[in-house]
């Protein structure tokens, strides 16, 4: 981009702020520089996700980004390289805002490029993302997101993760990411099984992560959205997280001139919901991401 910065965007749900969507961010390309959400807050107030934590510093609240594009790291921070381990390359690229398709209370999409560390463009995307007011009197709100990755005409692009390049324990992430927040020990379930070892790397029809925001409120978000081939990646030990990743196991690859969609929901909840209530929410959002 051009000029000054461009301001976050914002998302409201019945006059109240939800979201800020960060366009432009200044930071070090190590840190993966892409749009971002954050704050993400519930209808109460509570924030939900979390940006630049120590440790992991290119965690950007909640994001689209992938650790191997065809050779170049946009996720940030060090590149897992087989044989090898996690190094820090000159590999790191951007994912650019280049421009409005439509800017709302409710509603916002534009134009991305996916670039390698030289400029080069290695995909081009449209996302557009809305904030979903539920019944009247609902404490919770739908996030959706979605998106269209297109390779260029003359060139297949390579989607690969840490897991894809040799790393074991599941670290397959890289895809659509939340970073969330919590103040206690975050835990996370989904239609059939419950923790972090059981839900990562499922192929589930829905995931609930419920934390603790530092206001001491009790929040739940569940996510809904995997497409085929897509696995979730999840972590409560190290850090709370939740992600659909594109390339869990094997690399995907975008032809040259086609394009991949992508369609997620994430509903935001005030408080803890059961499994019951997660899955009845869930419902909502898959028929609005499909």
């Amino acid at each position: 981009m051009n000029g000054d910065r461009e301001e976050p965007a914002r998302l409201l749900v019945g006059g109240t702020e939800v979201a800020r969507y960060v366009l432009d961010p200044a930071l070090d390309a190590r840190h993966g520089p892409r749009p971002y959400l954050h704050p993400v807050r519930t209808l109460a107030g509570t924030v939900v996700t979390d940006a630049l934590p120590a440790d992991h510093v290119w965690h950007l609240g909640a994001s689209l980004a992938v650790q191997d594009v065809n050779g170049t790291n946009l996720w940030g921070g060090r590149t897992y390289a087989r044989d090898v381990g996690y190094t820090w390359r000159d590999d790191h690229g951007v994912i650019a805002h280049t421009g409005w398709s439509e800017r709302t209370a409710e509603r916002l999409a534009h134009r991305l490029e996916w670039r390698d560390p030289h400029g080069a463009v290695l995909l081009t995307e449209h996302r557009q993302l809305a904030a979903v007011p539920l019944t009247e009197g609902s404490s919770a709100w739908r996030l959706e997101l979605d998106y269209t990755l297109t390779a260029p005409a003359g060139q297949d692009v390579r989607l690969g993760s840490p897991a894809t390049n040799g790393r074991p324990d599941g670290a397959g992430y890289g895809g659509f990411f939340w970073r969330a927040v919590s103040a206690s020990p975050a835990s996370v379930f989904s239609a059939s099984a419950a923790g972090e070892q059981a839900v990562n790397g499922s192929a589930d029809p829905w995931v609930a992560l419920v934390g603790t925001g530092s206001d001491g409120e009790a929040y739940t978000l569940v996510f809904t959205g995997l497409d085929d081939g897509d696995r979730w990646f999840t972590r409560t030990a190290m850090y709370p997280g939740v992600g659909v990743a594109f390339a869990f196991d094997q690399p995907v690859t975008i032809p040259a001139g086609a394009a991949r969609r992508g369609r997620h929901a994430v509903l935001i909840a005030d408080g803890t919901l059961n499994r019951a209530t997660a899955a009845a929410l869930a419902v909502t959002g898959a028929s609005a991401g499909r």
